[in-house]
């Protein structure tokens, strides 16, 4: 939970806490143990590494609201949106224009999402 909390924030954990019914309890933990405690919790990359993956990895596959997601976790890992644009570089060459494409898009809208409240918060 320390490492699904450093990398997506209090707020965002707290919310799918707050979110678990009886039904989805069990995958919660998996998920807390399986990807935050072991893969993410590695040492052979780096917080920012890691986020880079995913990301290619999520815009690959079409995960629209876990690339939101990890996007505004780089806020956490260190990544930044020059390491985005080359993950999405890649994620055009191996997996598809179209992929990259859809990506960039769902990328530019959650940057723009976390500049207007950074800018709400001053």
């Amino acid at each position: 939970m320390v490492v699904r909390r450093e990398v997506l924030g209090d707020a965002h954990v707290d919310r799918a806490t707050a979110q678990m019914t009886e039904f989805d309890a069990d995958f919660q933990t998996f998920i807390t143990e399986g990807a935050w405690g072991s893969v993410w919790a590695r040492s052979q990359f780096t917080k920012r590494e890691r986020s880079i993956v995913t990301l290619a990895l999520l815009a690959a596959l079409g995960q629209d609201e876990e690339i939101a997601m990890h996007v505004r976790a780089t806020r956490n890992t260190g990544a930044t949106k020059e390491d985005i644009r080359e993950a999405l570089l890649h994620v055009a060459v191996y997996a598809g224009v179209p992929a990259a494409n859809h990506a960039f898009k769902i990328v530019k809208k959650t940057f723009a999402e976390m500049d207007q409240a950074s800018q709400a918060a001053q």
